[in-house]
């Protein structure tokens, strides 16, 4: 329990691919840089996908060079395939991430693959990236809910969690994508994950949809001492292939909680705030997070 928070910001990534209004470039590349100001180890800055199926994502090139890294900061991307990978490498990101399913519906309908078919399109990715020297993440998506499908048994989730490990992912993000499930659904899943892998490589993605977001993060980290979470500045994000789900956790809620629980946070709660209010004329929108509601804090 004295192990400290480690989270991984994926708000410039999964936070704004769902945005209707096109966020300009500087505004992106000044959010990252803010994210990593705050004290996050780890900022998914990009994604290296068809520009036509999220345009959001299109100037992730351009991103990565006109970052101003700081030392200690891994500034990681999210590829599908081969060619996504070599345009990553091009770009120096220092981390990737490859993502999948549970659920088959949402599998075709997100990267029109089964899920087998998905794992089979990520050994070479893997193996490249590893000869590259690249640490690689594996997403695994409605791990609790589908929502074409309903409830998600967790031995089908722990399954592909495991074929993954299997390829040589280092860590897992799993994901409640639909923000359905509940403290007791979380403890189901990870009551059987985590006698499959150590908990050191199990971070946890959780959409706030139902407002249930902090309190299955809270009991993650209290009755399984997870500390990986990942987490989106501001509240935002979304997916275009679950409709209905609203945006990941917010960082600065979600810090706020753990350390008010006890937890070790190194992340300043209120830069990560900061750097998202200031993205806001970008969006054209207010954020959804509790406290950019809250102007003043003590």
């Amino acid at each position: 329990m004295s192990a400290p928070i480690r989270f991984v910001e994926v708000g410039p990534r999964d936070g704004l691919q769902n945005e209707a209004r096109m966020v300009p470039l500087q505004a992106k590349a000044a959010f990252v840089e803010a994210l990593a100001a705050a004290g996050l180890g780890e900022v998914e800055a990009g994604a290296f996908v068809s520009p036509k199926a999220v345009p959001q994502m299109a100037d992730s090139e351009e991103l990565f060079k006109l970052l101003e890294r700081r030392p200690g900061v891994v500034y990681s991307a999210l590829v599908p395939n081969e060619k996504g990978l070599e345009r990553a490498l091009a770009a120096k990101a220092d981390k990737v991430a490859v993502f999948t399913a549970v659920s088959e519906s949402f599998n075709r309908k997100n990267i029109n693959a089964t899920v087998a078919e998905s794992l089979e399109r990520f050994k070479p990715v893997v193996a490249q990236a590893k000869r590259a020297g690249l640490p690689v993440r594996g997403y695994v998506s409605t791990a609790f809910h589908c929502p074409y499908e309903g409830p998600v048994a967790p031995r089908k989730a722990v399954s592909v969690c495991e074929e993954l490990l299997a390829l040589g992912v280092d860590e897992l993000s799993v994901g409640d994508t639909i923000g359905k499930a509940c403290p007791h659904e979380v403890r189901a899943l990870l009551s059987l994950l985590l006698e499959k892998v150590a908990v050191e490589r199990v971070f946890l993605h959780f959409h706030d949809t139902y407002g249930m977001a902090v309190a299955n993060a809270l009991s993650a980290w209290r009755d399984f001492g997870v500390t990986g979470f990942d987490a989106s500045a501001g509240g935002l994000g979304g997916c275009p292939y679950a409709p209905g789900a609203s945006g990941n956790v917010a960082t600065e809620d979600l810090a706020f909680a753990l350390q008010s629980e006890g937890a070790t946070v190194t992340v300043d709660w209120e830069a990560v705030k900061a750097a998202a209010l200031a993205l806001e004329p970008a969006l054209g929108r207010p954020l959804s997070s509790h406290l950019s509601k809250v102007r003043r804090t003590s």
